[in-house]
């Protein structure tokens, strides 16, 4: 299930033989490509490209290099492309001022713009970064990117933007560069990337793995990134390429046919589903075996719906008990849509939970409850452990072993400002259920048990 996550086959150099190099991926095993637009001509070619094959989707860009290039009618351009089911992504998109070959203030200018179009758009971030690790994650966080998220490719930060792009939502790709003799400082940093936040790519042309340094890149060699991981990490290649596999079509809504449901009824509650997107990647879930079937309901979404849309969906909310923000991701990683659904949903008289891991503080970078007060009257938070320690273990948090303390800090803030807060606690084995219970009494909250494997 090897996914490149990262291709240019609308480069030239693959004129003569373009057909014969997507054939040799699939025979490679390479399921899904993502071709990567980076300025006008590149984009329309991508999309062509993505249209005639059915394993090929686009990312739709303006190359740092090539903002020089633009136009006024360029962002206009874009947009009419996004509204295309093969479009998946915005990107390239950065900064490059290693090269400079375009000013840096129009470089953050186009940057920030394209941001804001994959918020609006509710698409991921393709995001290129060369000697401008810290302005580009700077300009993530201004920009609000954690609400959609997205790819840091090629990466060739250190430990501490690291760190930052993992608590942004962001994943981490990673190429052909790790298998090059002086790339020790990645091979280092590779054992500190979560399995569930790493994708593979090749960067085709470019970028050829060591045993094809100096000749032309192509998917078919992502395999040889993937082995090299494989032997860094003491992994099975399988391993790697299941969990690799399952981010790309996570983060890109690969191979997906039908749209899921946005929102679906279970008894007498309406519930709303966002986002696939999560902070954590629980070991009991089953988003970690690419399955989002809830009832007989796919959850699945191919791009995550506005506030009107949900709003339209719903109807009259009062013909339900409750209103409940709950499908298979973190629906406090979309907070301003969040907000907007329920100032909306309250207006109309309905009643409103939000089931959360209780991350909020930690995706956003500040304290969130407050925003929450008259909006929300109930919020149910997964606690699922005693101790930080086995917290991480069960669920693997992006921000790592501050997650669990940050959780009940989350608890303990919701407790002021909304009316019923309620920790619940998944029955995986050896969990000890009575510890959880003392935590959730020392923190003055009710507690709910679930059973572990049973949804809805």
């Amino acid at each position: 299930m090897l996914v490149d996550t990262h291709a240019h086959l609308d480069d030239e150099r693959y004129n003569l033989d373009r057909e014969e190099v997507i054939k040799r991926a699939k025979t490679a095993g390479i399921e899904y490509i993502v071709n990567v637009g980076t300025d006008k001509k590149s984009n329309e070619f991508s999309l062509k490209l993505s249209e005639k094959y059915d394993n090929i989707y686009t990312a739709i860009g303006i190359h740092p290099h090539n903002v020089r290039n633009i136009n006024n009618d360029t962002f206009e351009e874009i947009e009419k492309l996004l509204t295309n089911k093969k479009v998946v992504a915005i990107g390239e998109t950065g900064l490059d001022y290693f090269k400079n070959l375009s000013p840096k203030e129009e470089q953050e200018k186009v940057f920030r713009k394209l941001i804001n179009l994959a918020v609006k758009y509710s698409l991921p971030l393709v995001i290129h970064s060369r000697d401008a690790h810290d302005e580009v994650v700077k300009i993530l966080k201004q920009e609000k990117a954690v609400e959609v998220g997205g790819v840091y490719h090629c990466f060739s930060g250190n430990k501490d933007v690291l760190r930052q792009i993992l608590n942004l939502g962001f994943y981490v790709g990673i190429g052909g560069i790790i298998t090059f003799p002086n790339a020790n400082n990645l091979r280092e940093l590779i054992k500190d990337i979560p399995l569930s936040r790493l994708v593979l790519e090749t960067d085709c042309p470019y970028l050829a793995p060591q045993t094809k340094r100096g000749t032309r890149n192509e998917p078919a060699y992502l395999i040889e990134i993937a082995e090299k991981i494989s032997y860094l990490l003491n992994l099975p290649l399988e391993t790697i390429s299941r969990w690799c596999g399952i981010n790309s079509k996570y983060l890109f809504k690969l191979g997906c046919k039908e749209e899921g449901k946005y929102v679906y009824q279970i008894r007498d509650s309406l519930y709303i589903n966002i986002t696939n997107r999560c902070s954590n990647h629980c070991s009991f879930c089953p988003r970690s075996y690419d399955s989002l079937i809830v009832k007989d309901y796919n959850l699945r979404i191919l791009r995550e719906p506005s506030a009107t849309e949900i709003i339209n969906a719903i109807g009259d909310p009062k013909s339900f008990k409750e209103i409940v923000f709950c499908g298979y991701g973190e629906p406090l990683i979309r907070l301003s849509t969040v907000i907007a659904i329920c100032k909306e949903l309250k207006n109309k008289g309905a009643f409103i939970r939000i089931n959360t891991n209780g991350q909020g503080n930690l995706i956003h970078g500040e304290n969130i409850v407050p925003k929450l007060a008259g909006l929300v009257d109930a919020i149910s938070i997964s606690l699922n452990a005693d101790n930080d320690a086995k917290y991480q273990s069960l669920c693997q948090s992006q921000f790592g072993n501050v997650a669990y303390k940050s959780i009940k800090e989350f608890i303990l803030e919701c407790k002021k400002y909304i009316p019923h807060v309620t920790v619940t606690v998944v029955t995986v084995p050896n969990l000890d259920i009575e510890k959880c219970k003392n935590v959730a009494n020392e923190l003055g909250v009710n507690l709910r048990i679930r059973e572990y494997g049973k949804l809805g």
